[in-house]
């Protein structure tokens, strides 16, 4: 049964609907990868085979009846530990959050269960997404599949690792700085953040609220397409979630099933042809790694020999865009964090005799140094006598970043640069210095504090075997026409990029 690991979506929904596999069949398969690989990985929290076995059952009682299968029948998906599931723990792999169990649904898990996905189980994280590289985590750390000696990005690592190591077909990230797309690239995989407001985040645990986005890795730019289908909509309990007549109205290229099938079965050149797309200077130069910069060069050369049309563009405020977002998310940071204080839930320490005494201790225990760190900054940035200098004027930088991606779109159709400017890197390389970090995140911050969608597809290898990741980001609303050029630049740059998981089932 290993052979239905490592299959797309539509592969394995054709073979459970003409009933040559059971949908029980393929969720036992990657079961059988998750207690093969598992131990090398580390990509879980949390795992409950009985109740993905009892999904998968419901599904081929479907396919019994007669009925058509739903968006995502049979599928299984993991999802990251930072979001609700209910009866499951939900800990944002932090301590202070280690027993707590979900009594409900995210929007995003709900549309993943109604479109009949099969949840595999919740993955590991940077603690409460704050972090590069999943080495933040408060209960292990995860590996890259693709070299075990390296990190697998962050701070969705675990969600990349899963799909990239074959436990699951794909999965669900949430994306603050960059925290579904360099996973994506370090991993192989395709990775997508939608346009702010795409997805709700009703369930979603907060980090940085103007900022947070859950969004699909998958192994192709179609199953990506496909889980994001399923994942979006308006939801009434999420303020910033956008109406779905808005999103119709103003998309060049609004997501259906439709348009989906559509790009996939378009050549290169039909997806590619005319497209005007804006190679940013400020992220090709200095401060990029060579064996990046390569590929992506290489990348932009097949894209005009296609029809494309890549011109060099500036974003002249870019420069500033890590300054402002590690004052703007750690801010918002800060004041979302305060509920953790021992009183309703999560972790307690009740051996303090004073209510001061219980949070001063109870978050002591319970954070990890990454996650105070930053809540420090962010209280210092919103405090009295510091706001206008820092939160404020951050704000003001953020506007201005904004208005440079307008001016680019009024010739360009989307930008394109490397996901990460550096290549895969191996633990304990940058986790003594904080800036150095930081710095794995500048290229895909711009499009957070914009907040528009932005994907990150395989387009090569770094001289150590990684992969690297080539980014597009488009106008708000545009992911339609996104995923259509990443379709194209799928077909005409052929990286196999399977790991050596995947690769082991392909061989036999």
């Amino acid at each position: 049964m290993t052979e239905l690991t490592g299959r797309s979506i539509s592969e394995l929904k054709n073979l459970i609907s003409s009933k040559k596999v059971s949908a029980v069949e393929v969720t036992e398969a990657h079961i059988n990868q998750i207690q093969k690989y598992e131990a090398q990985i580390d990509a879980f929290l949390f795992n409950d085979f009985d109740a993905a076995r009892a999904e998968a059952t419901k599904i081929d009682a479907l396919v019994a009846k007669g009925e058509s299968l739903p968006l995502l029948g049979g599928i299984p998906v993991a999802i990251k530990d930072n979001m609700c599931a209910t009866g499951t723990r939900t800990t944002c792999g932090s301590k202070i959050l280690e027993n707590f169990v979900s009594p409900y649904d995210g929007t995003a898990v709900a549309k993943l269960k109604s479109s009949g996905a099969v949840l595999i189980g919740k993955t590991n994280l940077d603690e409460f997404a704050m972090g590069s590289s999943t080495e933040n985590s408060g209960f292990k750390t995860t590996k890259n599949p693709f070299n075990t000696a390296y990190v697998p990005g962050g701070s969705s690592g675990g969600s990349a690792a899963a799909v990239s190591a074959g436990f699951s077909v794909t999965s669900l990230g949430s994306d603050t700085g960059g925290s579904i797309r360099q996973p994506a690239s370090f991993c192989g995989l395709v990775g997508m953040k939608p346009t702010y407001g795409t997805v709700s985040r009703f369930g979603l645990v907060a980090f940085a609220s103007s900022l947070d986005q859950i969004g699909p890795f998958a192994r192709s730019v179609q199953d990506c397409a496909l889980t994001l289908l399923a994942i979006s909509g308006h939801d009434g309990r999420d303020s910033t979630s956008l109406p779905d007549d808005y999103r119709l109205k103003n998309s060049k290229e609004p997501l259906t099933p439709g348009f989906i099938e559509q790009i996939a079965s378009q050549s290169a050149s039909q997806n590619l042809k005319g497209k005007r797309i804006g190679l940013i200077k400020e992220l090709i130069g200095e401060g990029i790694d060579q064996d990046v910069r390569e590929p992506i060069l290489k990348a932009c050369a097949k894209l005009e020999a296609e029809g494309a049309i890549v011109e060099e563009v500036s974003l002249p405020h870019a420069r500033y865009a890590l300054s402002v977002y590690y004052i703007i998310a750690t801010a918002e940071a800060s004041a979302n964090l305060a509920r953790f204080d021992g009183v309703r839930y999560g972790l307690r320490d009740s051996d303090a005799k004073e209510l001061h005494a219980m949070y001063y201790a109870t978050r002591q225990a319970g954070f990890g140094a990454e996650v105070k760190r930053r809540i420090m900054l962010g209280t210092y940035a919103l405090s009295s006598g510091y706001y206008d200098a820092y939160y404020k004027k951050a704000q003001q930088v953020r506007h201005l970043i904004t208005d440079d991606f307008a001016k680019v779109f009024a010739n360009f159709d989307m930008v394109i640069s490397p996901t990460s400017p550096q290549s895969v890197f191996k633990f304990g390389e940058k986790t003594e210095d904080p800036l150095k970090m930081y710095m794995s995140d500048i290229a895909s911050i711009p499009a957070n504090l914009a907040g528009l969608p932005g994907i990150s597809i395989p387009c090569g290898f770094s001289q150590n075997g990684m992969p690297v990741g080539l980014q597009l980001v488009g106008p708000a609303l545009s992911d339609g026409t996104i995923l259509q050029v990443a379709q194209g630049l799928e077909t005409i740059l052929k990286v196999d990029c399977a790991s050596p998981f995947i690769a082991k089932i392909k061989s036999n």
